[in-house]
């Protein structure tokens, strides 16, 4: 570990006010620890190197799924939280399924859904399942309180919207609509466990005859940050989601996708799999849609 690490300050917040406390103190030299999954392995590289972490931990308010109008996750909330919860299973299946992805069992039990968002990974599994829901992010400053859209709030790679002085406390999703269906798909060399090579989430609704009228797609890995891929989703609409549409949408698809070469597969294979991940999606998440009827 880095020689700076020596002078690292360490805070085990035991209240939301004393965490932003602390944060506000520090500024950009301060750092949010929660499950560590993701920041840990930055400290260790040498590509984070905080003067404070602020432990939240302890933090039971920012646990915890609701369900009102909106689903509110908690920060806190764990991967492993979000794969076992039923309601999210049911509502939010791809989420469910996104969570189940995300390495073995003692990350999904560590690792929060907020970590997953504020580390703003191009492969960051959870983002598509979020981005199909029309996630909002929630965060609490000593000023107050504000909600920013995840697309909003995802610049780049890396790189968020949250404010030095703020932390994040929930995460809020659009219910699905009747006559709906979601799910989640992931190239990985052996799937769970492993950084997405690529990630699909689809959301999609049929109207009284069947035909799509109204389709989200998300993908991760694919570019600098995850992202809704709105051409393609423009394509689907008003048809039965097969044939020569689903292959002008994957069309589109591909064209709004910038992948890169690296250790785990080429842009070229990346761009390939993206066709036949959005096929499988949407023809799995019309077959829920309609068992919904």
């Amino acid at each position: 570990m880095p020689s700076e690490v020596n002078a690292l300050e360490f805070v085990d917040a035991g209240t939301v006010e004393e965490a932003l406390e602390a944060l506000a103190e520090r500024g950009e030299e301060a750092v949010v620890l929660a499950g560590g999954t993701d920041v840990v392995v930055q400290m260790l590289q040498g590509s984070l190197r905080p003067r404070r972490l602020v432990h939240i931990r302890r933090l039971s308010e920012l646990r915890g799924i609701t369900s009102d109008d909106r689903m509110e996750i908690g920060a806190l909330t764990t991967h492993w939280e979000l794969g076992q919860d039923a309601v999210v299973r049911t509502d939010h299946r791809s989420l469910a399924e996104a969570a189940a992805t995300v390495g073995g069992r003692q990350t999904q039990n560590i690792g929060t859904v907020a970590g997953n968002i504020v580390n703003a990974s191009p492969a960051a599994d959870l983002l598509p399942a979020l981005l199909v829901a029309n996630a909002e992010v929630k965060t609490v400053n000593s000023a107050g309180e504000r909600s920013l859209a995840l697309e909003d709030f995802l610049l780049d790679r890396k790189r968020t919207a949250l404010r030095p002085d703020e932390l994040v406390t929930a995460i809020s999703l659009e219910p699905p609509s009747p006559r709906s269906g979601e799910t989640y798909l992931k190239v990985g060399r052996r799937g769970a466990m492993e950084v997405a090579l690529v990630g699909l989430a689809v959301r999609v609704r049929i109207d009284e005859n069947h035909a799509v009228d109204d389709v989200r797609i998300a993908v991760c890995s694919v570019g600098p940050k995850a992202f809704r891929a709105r051409d393609a989703e423009s394509a689907l609409v008003g048809t039965v989601g097969n044939g020569s549409a689903i292959g002008e949408a994957a069309r589109l698809l591909q064209a709004a996708a910038s992948p890169i070469d690296d250790v785990r597969g080429t842009a070229a294979y990346r761009r390939r799999v993206l066709a036949t991940l959005l096929e499988r999606a949407v023809a799995r998440s019309l077959d829920t849609a309609r068992s919904r009827e």
